[in-house]
């Protein structure tokens, strides 16, 4: 009797595995992993012409190890700059570019740019598929001295919160991808 029951279980557990046509074994959904984001390169270029500025954040041995390399740029005072921001894993050869996921997955991903210290305006200029923004693209401009700029990158916010879609990440929820304080100095 428990031989029997054992088989009958094993058949159930073998047609249970197969898809529709019951031919093949149906392989389970796997939950969208998090990506390794090792590079983050904010890049700022002046409206009036001139040399792209270039502040990047790259931790090239991942979590723990060596410390990562954060450099930050100087910037004109009262210039308007258009930004884009890159995501890499760069742990891959070639490197794995994450900003086309973040950007093929907008409604899911946005970008926060957080002034932590200084007097700066950031705007976002691109949209998800429902026109909330999405922060790969941006314009800047420099109004004091200096100061931190906080990036953000968060995994599923919660876009129609209260302030979200302005940039406030207080209400958005979901799940930093990664997180980077830049240093900005203004002359």
């Amino acid at each position: 009797m428990k031989s029997k029951l054992l088989y009958v279980f094993i058949a159930m557990a073998l047609f249970a595995c197969k898809d529709d046509e019951g031919d093949k074994p149906v392989t389970p959904e796997i939950p969208n992993e998090e990506e390794v984001i090792t590079t983050v390169r904010y890049t700022l270029t002046p409206s009036t012409g001139g040399t792209a500025k270039v502040f990047q954040f790259q931790d090239l041995d991942g979590d723990g190890g060596n410390a990562p390399i954060i450099s930050g740029d100087t910037l004109d005072l009262n210039v308007t700059y258009t930004g884009s921001i890159e995501f890499l894993n760069e742990l891959e050869s070639p490197a794995d570019d994450i900003t086309e996921e973040v950007l093929a997955e907008g409604d899911e991903h946005q970008v926060f740019y957080q002034v932590t210290s200084g007097d700066f305006v950031i705007t976002y200029t691109d949209q998800d598929s429902n026109g909330n923004p999405i922060g790969l693209t941006t314009t800047f401009e420099s109004k004091t001295m200096g100061g931190n700029l906080k990036v953000v990158l968060r995994h599923e916010p919660v876009k129609g919160a209260v302030g979200v879609s302005g940039g406030d990440i207080t209400n958005a929820g979901g799940e930093t991808d990664i997180e980077v304080v830049f240093p900005v100095n203004v002359r």
